[in-house]
């Protein structure tokens, strides 16, 4: 399996606060059949000041001592990135690190309140050639009022992302009841661990991942946690990766992405 977004890197974030934690996370993820992760911690200006370079020196730092410790675990580069104003200039500039230098990155919105003009942004983003993969969107308290907006811009052209953890009741019921209901109806196009630590947020994708089977088939749930993340990482299109549609019960109406769709 592959995890695209672990907060495993010590000392660098909320996450691993040492290497001796991002030793012992390495260890449980192996365990539970992951074979690569992706490291992706926090950049928010103010409280997580991290760049792509400094991320790139941290990851080669822990792979060297993941080899010498002889645990068969690939780190490939990532970071959980917030909105800002000069997102897509530090994008451009590589100040800030895609998923494995793709297309893709991880977009995480603030999780209390709902951000401003958040379609049209990631319209800019998908125009200007990213994919942005919306992390936990079942985990933040504003999903209520806006559910219908996420299956929007997953037909525009996002990922959505759920965390393992919710999905198997790990954060509650609130956030496992929208993880059910978006990998139902169909916007979902990765399961990912989101871990920070060895004990309350561990690495662990297999629990999800049978979770998902029951709901969705077993082909789909290995897809949720190990050939999509693939795709991502090989940088495959959008179309040679996503769920072709989304399941009828979802369909919108027309409205914000068509207005600017046409405008191009």
């Amino acid at each position: 399996m592959i995890d695209l977004h672990c907060h495993i890197l010590p000392g660098i974030d909320d996450g691993a606060p040492d290497l001796a934690t991002s030793l012992a996370m390495a260890r449980i993820a192996v365990a539970d059949g992951i074979e690569v992760i992706a490291c992706t911690p926090h950049i928010y200006p103010g409280l997580y000041e991290n760049t792509a370079q400094g991320i790139r020196v941290a990851i080669a730092a822990l792979q060297k001592s993941l080899d010498d410790e002889g645990i068969p675990l690939r780190l490939v580069e990532g970071a959980d990135v917030h909105l800002t104003p000069e997102l897509l200039v530090d994008l451009r500039a590589d100040r800030i690190p895609t998923l494995n230098r793709t297309r893709y990155l991880l977009l995480e919105p603030p999780h209390h309140v709902a951000p401003p003009r958040f379609e049209e942004q990631i319209f800019n983003l998908l125009a200007a050639g990213y994919v942005p993969l919306i992390t936990h969107p079942e985990r933040l308290t504003w999903i209520e009022m806006n559910y219908p907006m996420f299956l929007r811009i997953a037909k525009g052209g996002a990922w959505l992302q759920i965390t393992a953890g919710a999905l198997t009741g790990r954060f509650g019921n609130r956030p496992r009841y929208w993880a059910e209901r978006l990998l139902d109806e169909g916007p979902v196009q990765i399961i990912a661990t989101d871990a920070h630590s060895v004990h309350r947020r561990p690495p662990l994708l297999a629990e999800a991942r049978v979770a998902a089977e029951k709901r969705v088939g077993t082909a789909e749930s290995w897809a949720l946690v190990r050939d999509r993340p693939a795709a991502i990482l090989n940088n495959l299109r959008g179309e040679q990766a996503r769920p072709a549609v989304l399941r009828e019960s979802t369909s919108v109406a027309p409205g914000f992405w068509r207005r600017l769709l046409k405008r191009r």
